[in-house]
């Protein structure tokens, strides 16, 4: 049966590249401190305070999730579900290994040269353990599921731990933050090269440990995206219309009012670390379910979308999310290039609003590129060379049966 492309899932898939890009903007120029966003103090101007309350509550930890959801949805699609056997499923777990091989050495040089917080070594690490789940009855990936869900009640427990360590921090330690704070962004944003690649190198690695506590979630995220393709939710939201109205009023009512309280406490917290950092490392505990909620909620309103609106948010956002890998990298190339110092250094004069208006051109940019090269070629330049390797589809450009 002949396999089509999904426009809801390109066009789902393009808007989380963009969102992705609101968030990640900001550590190209502060640096990993505590708070994301630096310190902007009580009189910056109402544009810089309103866009950091926005991409608190609207972006960060919203469109990650978005990501590792369509991983694991990418993956039932590939594998074909319980459909192959004996040696045609292990052909298949090999080639799908050969993909998260690749993706491992993508990530391991994005990190190291272009992005301390690099996201595909995480994904990839994930996948290898992914692969096991190939040809597997639902059952049986339902009990994996079990112990995902009961691995990450473990790291939440912890979690709560460090979150308790943050809200008493002493004056003095708040204080410590904020001098390293200010001492990455004037690194990245002013720095030489080498100042610069030695950063974020001790960056990535600081990353890389973490990570330990960020995989049992996108495990997570991973598996809800295969159920959501052996249970029909992704690939005929029509069928699934009365759970993802479920799902967008949870998010509605739940996670909308727990992530404007992250919004609030993020911006207080740049303003004043002094006063607002117990509250934010509360609420960002919070910020743990109540983000990847709310991205459920992003997910649900496209899958309840009209026709004629998905085809209109397709014009701007499929060709996008058709060479998401692309897009990805370019926006790590295109941001280390204008705002570090090793570039034109614009990260160390451009206020908070302006960061963000820098972020809308790029994606303007990469609609008008992305449809462009769209219209001439199958695949994007980077998912062409990673078939290259793989010697099939990509885990980018997954396609949906009918």
């Amino acid at each position: 049966m002949k396999a089509v492309r999904s426009a809801r899932i390109d066009t789902l898939r393009g808007i989380a590249v963009f969102g992705i890009l609101l968030v990640n903007v900001w550590g190209f120029t502060y640096g990993s401190g505590l708070s994301r966003y630096g310190m902007i103090g009580e009189h910056a101007a109402l544009a810089d305070k309103l866009v950091v309350f926005l991409v608190a509550a609207f972006a960060e930890q919203k469109f990650y999730p978005i990501f590792a959801f369509l991983f694991g949805a990418s993956f039932a699609l590939q594998t074909g579900g319980r459909r192959a056997a004996g040696a045609q499923r292990d052909d298949i777990r090999m080639t799908y290994l050969r993909r998260v091989t690749w993706l491992l050495g993508c990530g391991l040089l994005h990190g190291t040269l272009l992005w301390f917080g690099d996201i595909l070594t995480v994904y990839a690490v994930c996948g290898f353990w992914l692969a096991t789940q190939t040809g597997r009855r639902l059952a049986d990936i339902a009990v994996a599921l079990r112990w995902v869900v009961a691995l990450n009640v473990a790291v939440t427990l912890f979690m709560a731990y460090i979150t308790y360590v943050l809200m008493t921090l002493t004056p003095d330690a708040v204080a410590w933050g904020v001098g390293e704070g200010a001492r990455a962004h004037a690194v990245y944003s002013q720095g030489t090269l080498i100042e610069i690649a030695h950063e974020r190198l001790a960056d990535f690695w600081s990353n890389l440990a973490n990570a330990a506590f960020f995989v049992p979630k996108v495990a997570l995220l991973f598996l809800m995206g295969v159920f959501s393709v052996r249970l029909g939710w992704l690939t005929h939201p029509q069928r699934h219309r009365a759970l993802w109205r479920k799902v967008l009023l949870a998010a509605l009512w739940v996670g909308v009012p727990l992530n404007l309280w992250w919004g609030w406490a993020a911006l207080r917290d740049a303003v004043d670390p002094m006063t607002g950092a117990p509250l934010a490392a509360f609420v960002s505990m919070l910020l743990e379910v109540a983000g990847p909620l709310q991205a459920a909620g992003y997910v649900a309103a496209l899958m309840c979308a009209s026709e004629p609106v998905v085809a209109t948010l397709a014009q701007g956002f499929a060709a996008v999310g058709r060479m998401a890998l692309t897009n990805y990298l370019m926006q790590s190339v295109l941001c280390d290039l204008l705002l570090q110092g090793a570039g034109f250094g614009l990260g160390a004069v451009l206020s908070h609003g302006a960061l963000v208006g820098v972020s809308v051109l790029i994606m303007i940019g990469q609609v008008l590129l992305s449809r462009w090269w769209m219209r001439r070629h199958r695949h994007g330049p980077v998912e062409t060379l990673w078939r290259r390797f793989t010697g099939s589809s990509t885990l980018w450009q997954e396609q949906s049966p009918q």
